[in-house]
């Protein structure tokens, strides 16, 4: 499932709702270890674009 939400989040980049929405649905589907992977992966590939989203995002999931 990982890999899919990488490829998902990696398609539709383009569009920050769509990005937000996908990010959200992640979340939602995915396992602690997983969602590690995938905070690190996308601060590495998206955080210049979307830092305020996934700060957001994975600061919820911390808490």
């Amino acid at each position: 499932m990982l890999e899919y939400f990488k490829t998902i989040l990696s398609k539709v980049s383009f569009d920050r709702w769509l990005f937000e929405k996908e990010l959200r649905k992640a979340l939602k589907s995915l396992v602690n270890e997983e969602i590690s992977k995938l905070k690190e992966w996308c601060y590495d590939n998206f955080g210049h674009i979307y830092l305020n989203i996934l700060n957001k995002h994975f600061d919820q999931q911390s808490a």
